[in-house]
């Protein structure tokens, strides 16, 4: 008892715990134990205005603004569904690019696989000169023997 006035008792109705390193809380200036500092642990009813967070999103890691009152959850499946780049399934690379210039196929491929001779672009079956009727100078390259 040599310090009575050291410390002083957590502001929670249930606790009243005598604190020697009380915490005062930012949103409602009243002090709490180690226990109930948190907006959460007392039921701090002017939390909202403190305790703000931003949510994320989780393709392209770009900050969601939320307005009072919305769903952080509903928000971020709204921009997935809308406006986020990384959605899986909103926009797909076409990954055979290359199409044949043979007349009448239409076989597409990964890789361009273009004529030395004429510099078409053609699938693997037509990329032989032969296959394809190379016209390389305007004459036909022919078999050899």
């Amino acid at each position: 008892m040599e310090f009575p006035d050291l410390g002083k008792h957590c502001s929670e109705e249930t606790c009243k715990q005598l604190d020697f390193l009380p915490v005062k809380c930012d949103a409602c200036k009243q002090d709490f134990c180690k226990d109930h500092f948190t907006y959460a642990a007392h039921k701090c009813p002017f939390a909202f205005q403190k305790d703000v967070q931003v949510p994320v999103c989780p393709l392209c890691n770009t900050p969601i603004p939320v307005k009072k009152g919305q769903i952080p959850d509903v928000v971020v499946s709204d921009h997935i569904d809308r406006d986020c780049d990384s959605h899986p399934g909103k926009k797909k690379e076409k990954i055979f690019t290359y199409r044949c210039s043979k007349e009448g196929c239409k076989k597409k491929e990964m890789l361009q696989m273009a004529c030395a001779q004429c510099h078409g672009n053609f699938c693997i079956q037509h990329r032989h000169p032969l296959d394809h009727s190379c016209r390389h100078g305007s004459r036909p390259t022919v078999k050899a023997g």
